[in-house]
């Protein structure tokens, strides 16, 4: 009796969740059908429009490839847990055009979304606002709080304003990661760490329970230049003094006092801001400036996603009869195989080196890296094809993002130019085996192995366990892998092998230091190594095209279909009212493990046949 009852009870549930879904299957249909052929989502853009920055996420080189329904569906239902990422060169872009055209009149910085972004990349939103005021138009920015990377956009505004209540947040750089030896320890899996360079600390969270000296030495050795550059291109930007940073508690609690704990006082005193606005006063001065829109609510202007779409395709203005300098980007962790954008395989990555190896219009390459490392073999798998491109006559310039160091320095030591920005996270030229077992582990849950093998080596296993002799031949392994690093970066870049080696032993550098001992040949962004490629390959006209990995026609039609505002209009109708403020608990709890996250999944990507990797771990946990 009791189990028909819940029989029936299930059936119940289980005929509601299928007729729920299918409903939501046929409204999202008729929208599709609904949209297509509608003129809804054609941008018009009014004369004196303000272009707002509205930006969103965080700050990439390369958009890490989802799939496209769930791409097109996490803008409507926000359903994950990660930041969007927005695209780099989409907003410089975005802002060289609007500097051009006559219906925009001014920039609003909104950057109360913007997650984060290294200095390099915010250096060259900057430079691009920087352009955008050189065109007689003036920048606003204006927001409740800014973060210290907002903060550096902010800065380069014609005018910054706050709310009366709000306050900026400049608090230095910080490096603290998570470190799990004892966590280990109690779970009794054993860490089996091989390693060569005496600052070569991306094991140090498996192996310690605090960062080594030698680790805080390094660290604090590239962390300090990088808050100077901040200071002083802040201080450049808002014509103060670098000097007009408070860096001790005690000269911020002064300060606090003297406004009496107001954070918006405070930052109006420190010359942060220009003026304390409402929003509604904000909103007001730019109706005074360029009018009501045309529904009469607003000030009129365009929102960066809209601008966005207005410009044209980048593959619609490839003309087939140039020449051409093709950028490959690699960015992400390096893992063994092939990996979809977002991440860097060794055979992927190296497929596309090749396409521009043969493509007889493409005359030089620019490898725009973005990475901290990973597999040895499959960073020598994509420098390989470097020297390929090399051999064929085709110069290659490695172009440095923020990170390009361990793994990320290795694809880019052949090119024949390297380039970086003075920010730039580079070096930590080291490397490290590591295999974990878990045999403890298994015999306390009463899991055993055993066995037979033909030889020694066929016994070795997580669940048994390495043996001293296996361990000693990693090892050996290791500094092998160490020497051969050292010496490839010796001969490619022209430097004795000793001298290498004194700058290497892991150690992590900012491009600026790196450039002093010849591992970077200049500093620059991307658009300088395209115009060294260039040279490098005697072009005076040629075209930029990227080479990258594509969607399929089938994807490109979901994501689409998908993107019309018919159907976001839809799915945010049909959207649970609790989701955001589950997601919002949901976020702040993620917040907690999400280093622990970011660690498992790197350890996942390990992947090298030989166990042997050049990567850094702290150049993947930037201080933002």
């Amino acid at each position: 009796m009791i189990a028909n009852i819940f029989k029936g009870i299930w059936a119940t549930i289980n005929f509601s969740r299928r007729l729920v879904l299918n409903i939501l299957f046929f409204i999202i249909v008729i929208a599709i059908i609904m949209s297509i052929g509608s003129g809804d989502d054609e941008v018009r853009i009014e004369d004196k429009s303000i272009l707002r920055l509205n930006l969103n996420g965080v700050v990439v080189e390369q958009l890490t490839y989802v799939d496209p329904i769930e791409s097109a569906m996490s803008d409507t239902l926000s359903d994950s847990n990660e930041p969007r990422e927005i695209l780099l060169d989409d907003i410089i872009d975005v802002i060289n055009k609007a500097a051009k055209d006559d219906k925009i009149t001014a920039l609003y910085l909104d950057l109360q979304r913007l997650h984060s972004a290294h200095l390099d990349k915010l250096r060259d939103i900057k430079d691009a606002i920087e352009r955008f005021k050189a065109a007689d138009k003036t920048v606003y920015a204006h927001g409740a709080y800014y973060s210290q990377a907002q903060y550096y956009i902010a800065a380069a505004a014609d005018e910054v304003s706050l709310h009366p209540y709000g306050g900026v947040g400049i608090k230095g750089f910080a490096m603290y990661p998570v470190y799990f030896k004892e966590a280990l320890e109690k779970l009794k899996i054993t860490q089996h760490i091989f390693r060569v360079g005496t600052y070569k600390s991306a094991v140090e969270p498996y192996i310690r329970n605090d960062m080594s000296p030698q680790a805080k030495e390094s660290n604090l050795g590239w962390i300090t230049p990088l808050w100077q550059q901040y200071k002083q291109e802040v201080a450049a930007s808002r014509g103060f003094s670098a000097a007009n940073f408070d860096e001790t508690l005690a000269a911020l609690t002064d300060k606090m006092a003297a406004v009496k704990g107001d954070s918006a006082q405070y930052a109006l005193q420190n010359q942060w801001v220009d003026s304390l606005e409402t929003n509604q006063e904000f909103a007001q001065k730019l109706i005074d400036r360029v009018g009501l829109d045309s529904k009469g609510k607003s000030f009129k202007q365009v929102s960066f996603k809209q601008y966005l779409s207005t410009l044209a395709p980048k593959e619609l203005a490839n003309n087939p009869f140039t020449e051409k300098v093709a950028v490959i980007v690699a960015k992400g962790q390096i893992s063994d195989g092939k990996r979809k954008a977002g991440a860097i395989g060794g055979d992927s990555t190296a497929a596309l080196l090749k396409r521009a190896r043969v493509n007889d219009k493409v005359k030089a390459v620019v490898l725009r890296i973005d990475s901290g490392g990973g597999s040895m073999f499959a960073s020598e798998t994509i420098r390989n094809e470097v020297e390929a491109l090399k051999a064929a006559g085709k110069p290659v310039v490695a172009s440095m993002g923020s990170v390009a160091a361990s793994g990320g320095y290795w694809i880019a030591a052949s090119a024949n130019e390297i380039w970086a920005s003075p920010s730039t996270i580079t070096g930590s030229i080291g490397v490290f085996g590591m295999i974990l077992t878990f045999e403890e582990a298994a015999n306390s849950l009463g899991i055993h192995s055993d066995g037979v093998a033909t030889t020694e080596l066929g016994g070795q296993s997580p669940l048994r366990g390495i043996n001293d002799s296996y361990a000693q031949l990693i090892q050996m392994g290791v500094e092998d892998a160490y020497d051969k690093f050292i010496s490839m970066v010796a001969k490619e870049r022209n430097l004795d092998k000793a001298a290498v080696n004194d700058v290497a032993q892991g150690r992590v550098w900012l491009a600026t230091q790196a450039q002093e001992f010849g591992l970077v040949d200049k500093l620059g962004n991307k658009d300088d190594a395209i115009a060294a490629a260039a040279q490098l390959a005697s072009l005076e006209m040629y075209d930029v095209i990227t080479i990258e990995q594509k969607l399929s026609e089938q994807e490109k039609l979901i994501q689409q279909i998908f993107g019309t505002a018919m159907v976001q209009q839809v799915m945010q109708a049909i959207t649970p009212s609790s989701l955001t403020f589950t997601q919002g608990a949901l976020q702040r709890i993620g917040e907690i493990g999400s280093e622990v996250e970011q660690q498992s999944k790197m350890l996942q990507q390990l992947n090298d046949p030989n166990h042997v990797y050049s990567i850094c771990l702290v150049c993947n946990t930037l201080p933002e």
